[in-house]
């Protein structure tokens, strides 16, 4: 179970998923694992931008959850840094690299119910599949790099979480956004 403190003052749970800043590309490097793929100049600019864009939007998490790969875990820290969260206390999932939808829902239904903003860091496409399953809403395609979107949930608890329960918030990318 994931489990940090804080306490919820009310019934409703804020989920945030997250889809990783732009990264390097592997090329047909034998040597080069995708897992451990970094993000590039314009992918960290992303991710601050982002961030930054959450922050005046006055989001707070209470927990990050990040997949354990690099681009992932990169993108969650400078995310972190720009809403004042610390980074040391991102919780990282191995699942959520190539566990597909499944592994999302997983984590959700493993977060402590003392908790209720969380932000998922993930990858293509599965957080996009994710996202879909929580609505059944068609949110345009595939995530795109940096995005976020934003689901309410409403007396639910986090174990129980499954198909068509979110209410969708808001759908955030660097090219959509302003401020």
């Amino acid at each position: 179970m994931y489990i940090r403190a804080k306490t919820s003052e009310n019934m409703k749970k804020t989920l945030y998923l997250v889809r990783h800043a732009t990264a390097e590309d592997g090329g047909n490097t034998p040597m080069f694992r995708d897992f451990d793929r970094e993000l590039t100049s314009s992918g960290i600019i992303e991710a601050a931008r982002m961030g930054k864009f959450l922050a005046t939007k006055g989001v707070q998490f209470d927990l990050i959850l990040s997949s354990a790969a690099e681009r992932a875990k990169a993108t969650a820290k400078i995310f972190a840094e720009q809403l004042h969260y610390d980074a040391d206390a991102i919780l990282l999932d191995e699942g959520l690299y190539g566990g597909g939808p499944r592994s999302y829902l997983a984590a959700v239904n493993q977060i402590d119910e003392n908790i209720s903003k969380v932000a998922i860091f993930g990858h293509n496409p599965d957080i996009t599949f994710f996202a879909e399953y929580l609505t059944r809403a068609d949110i345009g395609g595939t995530m795109d790099k940096a995005s976020v979107i934003g689901f309410e949930f409403e007396d639910i608890q986090w174990a129980a979480v499954s198909s068509k329960m979110a209410s969708f918030l808001a759908h955030y990318s660097p090219q959509t956004i302003s401020f």
